[in-house]
């Protein structure tokens, strides 16, 4: 059966080789960056085992390496420099010639990543005994970006070592900025772990109506935009507006489908990614590659987009979910 753990190795092996290949470059504090990184994704299960072997001292070694992450992204910038004009044109050229079939690659992804993700969970029993079923879909986006790098490989002749060059330009352009997903996705299930939904429900009820269906909605659909704002990603606020407002107020109480209220909780959530730099992969890194003169750009193109998904997946909401 297919695990996550191959996709786990697949990732350590590329931040090694972007390790190694900044350490040939003698950048050897972005090299020390993704090696510590890459450790835990080699490494994890191991450093699991002996922890609940009684040997703890490599997860205290991987808590140190955390730390030591968040203090070398904090000193300071960690892209690279721009490309020589040489090789800019060049690009340009490349670009030019293939023209639309650039995108391929990056459609098949999602595409690819929700065929696996359904067959693996209601496909034929064979197919499904492939696939771990609680880890499909996460199994199913590593598969995804496989079939993607080959595709992409095909459509642009490159050879896979400058397939893996490329990628780690682009992963040293995005710098610390890589890690904001998973370090923000986690961030949401800790602050429901302490308690910071049932904080949350307390003080919704001290300032709306609980008793008002249409109170409770507006403040879920606020909360999700600017919990998601001041954390940068709708996973982090997810579980804490659900635990404080979703589930005890709208579902409990007033009766809301759960499965409606999630979907569109977590798209209502996305309206506040667009809005913060707290989003730096989707908000900052852009202009940042693109080399825009406005570090807000991004965010003022998406404000109009913003607010009318909001005002959409609200009217959604009290159309559906009751």
């Amino acid at each position: 059966m297919l695990t996550l753990e191959p996709v786990y190795m697949l990732l350590g092996a590329f931040l090694l080789f972007a390790a190694v290949a900044d350490l040939r470059e003698r950048r050897r504090a972005t090299a020390a960056f993704w090696a510590i990184l890459a450790l835990p994704l080699l490494a994890g299960d191991a450093i699991l085992a002996a922890a609940r072997n009684g040997t703890h001292w490599p997860a205290q070694a991987m808590g140190v390496g955390v730390i030591a992450l968040g203090v070398m992204a904090a000193l300071g910038d960690r892209r690279t420099p721009g490309d020589e004009a040489a090789l800019a044109e060049a690009r340009r050229a490349e670009a030019d010639r293939l023209g639309n079939r650039l995108f391929g690659p990056a459609l098949l992804i999602p595409l690819v990543t929700l065929v696996v993700a359904l067959a693996a969970q209601y496909g034929p029993a064979p197919l499904r005994a492939l696939v771990d079923a609680k880890q499909s879909t996460l199994i199913a986006l590593g598969i995804a970006s496989v079939v993607a790098f080959a595709v992409a490989l095909r459509v642009t002749g490159a050879r896979v070592v400058g397939g893996l060059h490329e990628g780690h330009a682009l992963l040293d352009a995005l710098g610390w900025a890589a890690l904001l997903p998973m370090l923000l996705a986690t961030l949401g299930s800790v602050f429901a772990a302490t308690g910071v939904g049932d904080a949350i429900a307390a003080l919704v009820a001290m300032v709306i109506p609980t008793d008002s269906r249409i109170a409770c909605l507006l403040a879920f659909a606020a909360g999700m935009v600017l919990f998601t704002a001041i954390m940068g990603n709708a996973f982090a606020a997810f579980p804490v507006l659900m635990a404080g407002i979703g589930l005890p107020l709208l579902v409990q109480r007033h009766g809301a489908h759960p499965a409606v209220l999630g979907s569109i909780g977590m798209l209502t959530g996305y309206c506040g990614t667009l809005l913060t730099p707290m989003a730096a992969n989707f908000n900052i890194v852009p202009v940042v590659l693109l080399e825009l003169p406005d570090q807000y750009a991004v965010i003022r193109a998406q404000l109009p987009t913003a607010i009318g998904l909001l005002l959409v997946n609200v009217g959604l909401l009290w159309g559906l979910a009751f």
